[in-house]
Parts: C-alpha cells; sequence; structure tokens
C-alpha cells in the first residue's frame, strides 16, 4: 500500500532496530526492501512490517534470506 508513509515509517523502525537495508515503492502499488542485521532486529521488524503504520493495510508480507551483502544504514529508495 502506498501513501500512507510506510517506507518512512519502515526506515524509521528498522534505524531505530539497528537494521541495515533500504525500501521501495514497486510500480504494483506493492513494497520491496533488503534488510540486514541482528536476527533479532529483523525478527521484530518482521512483526512490525505485518502491521505496518497506524494509517496502513498490510494484507501480505513475503520474507525470504538473501546472501546479498546490505550497506551500512537504511534508505528510503525512490
Amino acid at each position: 500500500m502506498q501513501g500512507v508513509f510506510f517506507r518512512q515509517s519502515c526506515a524509521r523502525q528498522a534505524r531505530a532496530l539497528g537494521v541495515h537495508g533500504w525500501v521501495m515503492n514497486r510500480d504494483d502499488g506493492c513494497v520491496e526492501g533488503r534488510a540486514g542485521g541482528d536476527e533479532a532486529a529483523l525478527a521484530t521488524l518482521r512483526e512490525w512490517l505485518a502491521r505496518g503504520p497506524p494509517a496502513a493495510r498490510v494484507e501480505q508480507v513475503e520474507w525470504e534470506a538473501c546472501g546479498d551483502a546490505i550497506a551500512e544504514g537504511f534508505a528510503v529508495r525512490r
């Protein structure tokens, strides 16, 4: 879902947890991202993603492990 500050809220949550990565809107209305960090922090972020910010309506979260290196920080991509 777009238009509810999902990306910015996600980045704020990830940074607070010490998670690195990025998030962006896709043309099909979905949000895509990559995240790396401590397993407990990633689990907490995954729980947050299932709810999202107050105005969001999250229908589905797909989560898969990837071996890609993740740069420091957490970015909102356009």
